[in-house]
This record gives C-alpha cells, structure tokens and sequence, in this order.
C-alpha cells in the first residue's frame, strides 16, 4: 500500500514537471521578446533574437564603425511611468443598496481598503507591476494570505499566534506560465502555473521539507564592452543568465474547480519532491468560488494573446535606425575633420602615416619621382541626415504616446493656454487604455483584499480611521461585518488631474457659487476643505457643527438599538431636526427591522426618544415667537 502511494506521489512530481517544460517550451518566444526589451532599454541595443529563439549580440561589420547608443527608449518609458504613476485609485466601495445595513458595509470596506493601501504599501507594488508591464507587456499581483502576519493574539507553548495579514507581491511575467498563450485571460486559463526560484533555507521554512540547492539561472545585470568606435569602449548594462547559488524552482500549479475536484486544486513541486497537494486555499471567485490568487495588468491589450504589448516593441525599429543614422552621421563627420588621403603605392611609410597622421609641421618624406600624398575632395553633409533624423524623433513621440510637449525648449512661438491645455490633453489621451488597464487592475486586488478578509479574519480586529474632523475613530471588525458580494469599485484619480488643474476648478466653482448651500453661503465643511486643497489647513478655525450633530445622532442610534438608553440624554445644544430626521431614516431602514423582533420594546424606545427632541424643538419654536412679538 505503502509503495502504490509513493508512485501516485512519483506520478504527480513527474506530470507537473512535464507540464512546466512544455509550458517553458511554448512560452520561449514571448520570454525572448522580454529579454530584448530589457536589453535596448538598459542600453544594449546591439543584439537581436535569433532563428533558435534566444537574444544575441551582432558585432560591428568594420573595426572603424561607429557603435554608439543614442538611447531614447529609456526616457519615454520614464516619462510613461512617470504619467501613470498617477494612477492610483483611491478605492470608493459602492454599496448594494440604499440601506443602512449595506451602507455601513460599504464605509468598513472602504476604510479597509485604505488601510490595507497604506499598511502594504501598495503604492510601491503598483509601481513595481507597471514597470513590468511596461517593460514586458504583462505583470502580475499575488494575493495571499498570510498566517504568521499582523499582531499577535495569544501565546501557545511560547509560540505566537497572530491573526494573519493580506500580502499583494508583484509577480513579473517570467515566472508565470498559462495553460495556453491563446487565453485572452486568466478566466480562460484551466489551469495556471508559477515558478520561481526560492532559497533552500525559505523552502524548508514555508513548506517544511529539505530539498537539495543548486545552482539555478536567473536574469541579472553584467558590463559589457561592446559599444564605441575609433578606438573607443563604453560600458552598458546587459540582461544575461546568471546563476543563483543553494537555490531550487518551486512549483505551483493551479487547477480550477472540476467535478472531481470541487475546490479546485493546487499541486506544489520543488525537484522530485512534492511539497503540497489539496484544494486551492482561496475563496476568491464570483460566486463565493475558488480560484487562482492572480491578477494580470498589461500595458497594450493583445487581442486572442495571454500576453500584453509592450511599447518598446513597437520603438525597437525605430531606435535601431535612429542608431545608424546617427552612427553613419559621426562617420561622416569623422571624414570631414580628420579626411581621407591618397597615397601611392610605396612613395610613402604607411605605417607611420596611419600612427601619426599629417600633425601640424610633419615633415612628409616620400619617393623621389612619385605623386605626393594628397587629401581627397569630400562633400557636405546630406541634408537627407537631416530630414531622416527629425522623422525618426517624430515618430518616436507618435508610437510611444510622449511628446516633449512640456519639456522642449524649441517653441518658435508662444501658444495659449488654451492651445497648451488642448495638446495636454491630446498627450494624455494616448495612454487611455494602459490607465484603463490599470485602474482595472487595483480594482480586481482591492476585491480579492476583502474576499481573503471574509476568509480568514476571524478573530476582532481594531481599524483606526481618520474622520472628517481630524479626529481618529476607532473601530472593531471581524468577517462578519463584511459581505463577500454585491460590492463595485470605483476608482478616483484620473492621470493628469493635477493640483494646479483642481485648485483652478475650484475657482471657478466658486465664482459660480455651485459650492453655496441654501442660504448662499459656504459652509463651514466646505470652507475647510477648499482651504486644504490650497495647501492652508492649518487655517481651519472652526469645527463642522452639522458633521458634529449628525455624528452624535449616529451614535445615539447605535446606543438605543444596544439598549444603552439611559447614555442617551437629549440637550438644549442639540439641531433637534437633524436627529429627528437621524432616528426617522434609521427606523426606517431594515436593519432596525431585524432589531425590532428581537426586542419588541425597541420601537417605543425610538418614538419616546423622538418626542422629546420634538418637545425641545417645539419649546424653541414658542420662544422664538415670545421673542419677536416683544
């Protein structure tokens, strides 16, 4: 019995390594694509994929030749990652419905989310997937869950148990392998594998078994000494192979939900070892579903491909013939300055002649009778060097979607600022879809953040929150305060909303009076926060009264519906109306419903509750009158 299950175990490490060789097999060109990517962006742009699919550099055809990099890849991926770091959606949790209930529900998660945003740093690791997937096409979050993270709740044989925390890495496309690089997405994918190359030391700790190192290769940077001409040697960084020591490849292959396997499984394999094999460990799917713990970000959609597209893809031909003509551009120079000489065979010492050249007050000796040395008649530039190097820069600026619009110093005439405005926009306008694509993607990781909240956060856990006074309210949660459904996202930040740009609308509103309340004037929330837009919060005076109120009326619900009646006193300083209309809308909502058949009294609790604002705000209503007919 014994040896059929060290088979079954021999079977499965044998089929997934298999699979991972076939998948790597099918995956080459893409990874190829990838490496020469990296290679003309860090400057080696000298090579080229061969016919067996691998990056490889081409030497220079003649020793004198011209091999100079003139890279302008570099700074249009820059300037791209620097627009689209803009692109970071502030999470807005779209309740399901109008009700109290879902409304709160909505408020918790999107605290969540901002909380998780600034825990993890999820700035960074959105950065960190754009510029792979701006390099490559295509990048990847993980999201998992974590069990030795967040704090500590309790202490077992010297152990600490901890509540477990989110954890969102970004994944570059070299370890991810599709069932197909036909799927258009992961949706489509059956089954998804990851690999990647861990130390040892951290497989013996996660998974608890010993497997051997090895030396394993990986991408890493090296100098090279291949650009230059006449003489000269430069220095580029150059994406090789390289060798990672005491390391071994894991692999995790992900396998949807099937009729043998309901919950889907996950198989991971780390040399002839098997280091796990169960049902996916995640509830991440639609439907309360099991699935794969990914989320794929592309730049470029590529219709009916797995992989996205690169701009670099696109400018690789273009930086190629931008090189040579500006090589071939310096050699000619080179023979305007330095020229070409004739000389006759055997009047003079070559050699000495090539060495030193015709220096200033050479005495030239050559072959009595013989023609003297002499230098050959050479023409100017062609303007066609011209006139193909302009087309070239424009044409960098037309695929990438990077102007130098804001940068150039070359304006012959000045432009409107409305002019300016519209060609911003234009510029802008280009890199839609890659913003699309990543505001897509944070949404699909904000909902997969929750879903693992729902999963795993079983024990109270304390949410601090900043409110709308500066103050920090504090909140206990658990899952069950969260629903796993019905939530929609929608993100805030827009690329090219600057602050200049915001503090000018406000203006305008303003001037409009669309910032006005009823009575014509701003309030006092809306004066602070027109003042913190500006930079000047720190000359907010006045507290919100209305925040204040509906705050408090808030958690006088909260206290009546725990039957914590005697807390609540109505006083003369309370807006009796806005607390009446509180406790109305909270009566009226259906978690007061539910409420009320479990304590019958709840209601007679409200209503008494409202009569005496209503007493209180009929006593005003009476001095008021007192006061205008004295």
């Amino acid at each position: 019995m014994k040896k059929k299950k060290l088979d079954y175990i021999e079977d499965i490490v044998e089929e997934v390594k298999q699979d991972f060789l076939k998948r790597q097999n099918e995956r080459k060109i893409f990874e190829a694509k990838w490496r020469l990517n990296n290679n003309f962006i860090l400057g080696n742009q000298y090579s080229s994929i061969n016919f067996l699919g691998e990056v490889e550099e081409f030497d220079k055809q003649y020793f004198w030749q011209e091999r100079e990099v003139f890279n302008h890849i570099a700074p249009i991926i820059e300037s791209r990652l620097s627009k689209l770091s803009t692109v970071r959606p502030n999470m807005n949790v779209v309740p399901s419905s109008s009700e109290e209930a879902d409304l709160k529900v909505a408020r918790l998660s999107k605290d969540i989310i901002s909380s998780v945003y600034e825990k993890l740093n999820l700035k960074s690791v959105i950065a960190l997937a754009t510029q792979w997937s701006e390099i490559t096409g295509t990048s990847f979050y993980k999201i998992v869950w974590n069990g030795d993270g967040g704090k500590a709740v309790y202490v077992d044989n010297g152990k600490k148990i901890r509540e477990g925390e989110v954890e969102v890495i970004a994944v570059p496309p070299y370890e991810i392998y599709p069932e197909s690089s036909g799927c258009s997405n992961l949706d489509e994918c059956f089954s998804l594998i990851h690999a990647k190359a861990y130390n040892v030391r951290d497989i013996k700790n996660i998974w608890g078994i010993t497997v051997e190192g090895q030396d394993v290769d990986t991408f890493s940077l090296s100098q090279i000494n291949n650009i230059g001409g006449l003489g000269y040697k430069g220095n580029a960084s150059k994406v090789v192979n390289s060798v990672k020591h005491n390391h071994a490849i894991v692999i995790e292959k992900y396998i949807s939900p099937t009729q043998d396997y309901p919950n889907g499984r996950l198989i991971v394999v780390c040399q002839n070892k098997l280091l796990f094999d169960g049902e996916l460990p995640y509830i991440n799917s639609a439907g309360n579903k099991r699935g794969f713990p990914f989320i794929r970000q592309v730049s470029v959609e590529n219709a009916g491909c797995f992989w996205g597209t690169s701009v670099i893809d696109r400018i690789i031909p273009i930086q190629r013939a931008y090189n040579a003509v500006k090589n071939r551009k310096h050699e000619y120079l080179n023979r305007l300055s330095m020229g070409v000489m004739t000389v006759e065979d055997g009047s003079v010492d070559t050699e000495n002649l090539e060495e030193e050249g015709l220096s200033p007050g050479k005495v030239l000796i050559y072959r009595q009778g013989s023609n003297p040395p002499k230098m050959m008649e050479t023409q100017e530039i062609p303007a066609e060097f011209e006139k193909e190097e302009e087309q070239l820069l424009s044409e960098f600026s037309e695929i990438s979607g990077v102007s130098s619009i804001l940068t150039s110093t070359s304006w012959k005439h000045s432009l409107s600022g409305t002019a300016l405005e519209l060609m911003v926009e234009q510029d802008t306008a280009r890199l839609s879809a890659t913003i699309e694509n990543i505001k897509t993607a944070v949404e699909q990781v904000a909902r997969q953040i929750l879903k693992l909240y729902k999963q795993f956060a079983i024990t109270p856990r304390l949410l601090r929150i900043s409110n709308t006074n500066g103050n920090c309210d504090v909140v206990y949660w658990n899952n069950s305060n969260l629903s796993g459904e019905d939530i929609e996202f929608a993100s805030e930040n827009e690329i090219g909303a600057s602050l200049s740009t915001r503090q000018e609308q406000i203006l305008q509103l303003l001037s409009l009076g669309l910032l006005n309340n009823v009575d014509g004037k701003i309030s006092d929330s809306v004066r602070v926060k027109v003042l913190e837009m500006f930079g000047l919060g720190e000359w907010e005076g006045n507290t919100d009264e209305s925040v204040l109120q509906k705050n408090y009326a808030d958690n006088e619900n909260l206290k009546l519906i725990s039957n914590d009646k005697d807390e609540v006193e109505v006083l003369e300083i309370h807006n009796h109306e806005m607390h009446i209309s509180r406790h109305i809308a909270f009566m009226l909502d259906k978690q007061f419903e539910n409420a009320k058949r479990k304590n019958l009294q709840l209601k007679e609790i409200f209503l008494n509750h409202i009569r005496e604002h209503k007493k209180f705000l009929k006593l005003g209503n009476l001095q008021e009158n007192v006061n205008l007919n004295n």
